[in-house]
């Protein structure tokens, strides 16, 4: 069963923490997780490019010399598209790039993601962060403590108030997000993960078997 550390509200090591649960012992699959994550940077594209064609660009309705007897090739209209400012030939237009991906193999690729972190002992985890007013400078205080001020931290908590979420909007390098709802890019892109034990609760109960 994995260990991880185990802090109080402030930041502080109170001890070691047993995870035991399916989340947490699955072997990592790298080509699962890179699946997903290549799904997720899909549905993040807008798809709003778009090019005219030689019958949308403006101009050109009248023939730019005669057909013969100038000695130049014969041409139809300076919309064409070996003309500058005429139209693209095959250009990109707006489309959904969004793919798909099945919800057994998103949650594996879930499980893969933290067992991964899990593994490189990059998860910490705290009782519960609850501060009394808005402070950006408490919130640093509590990564100082958990020695990870200065790296890129995910902090998955069960419930973001208003306060937590304006103390912690400010910080550079920290991603607020509550549980389950967090990305596979999100685990797989920070340096440590900062979980509350109500936010692994969440992830066991949305990505168990």
């Amino acid at each position: 069963m994995p260990t991880v550390s185990l802090h109080d509200g402030s930041g502080a090591k109170i001890g070691e923490l047993t995870l035991s649960g399916i989340l947490y012992e699955s072997d990592p699959s790298v080509p699962l997780m890179h699946q997903a994550v290549v799904v997720e940077e899909s549905r993040r594209r807008l798809g709003t490019h778009s090019t005219k064609g030689r019958s949308e660009v403006a101009g050109g309705g009248r023939k730019p010399w005669r057909q013969k007897g100038t000695g130049r090739a014969r041409q139809g209209t300076i919309r064409a598209p070996q003309w500058a400012g005429g139209g693209v030939v095959f250009g990109p237009q707006p489309r959904d790039h969004s793919l798909r991906i099945p919800k057994k193999m998103r949650r594996a690729a879930m499980r893969s993601a933290i067992s991964a972190k899990l593994a490189d002992g990059e998860v910490l985890v705290v009782e519960s962060i609850a501060l009394d007013e808005i402070s950006t400078r408490r919130m640093v205080e509590i990564l100082s403590n958990l020695e990870v001020a200065y790296s890129k931290v995910l902090l998955l908590v069960d419930s973001a108030d208003e306060v937590l979420c304006k103390s912690s909007r400010n910080i550079p390098n920290l991603t607020l997000r509550q549980a389950p709802n967090v990305s596979v890019r999100e685990i797989i892109d920070c340096d440590k993960i900062v979980a509350t034990k109500g936010a692994l609760k969440e992830m066991e109960e949305a990505y168990s078997k």
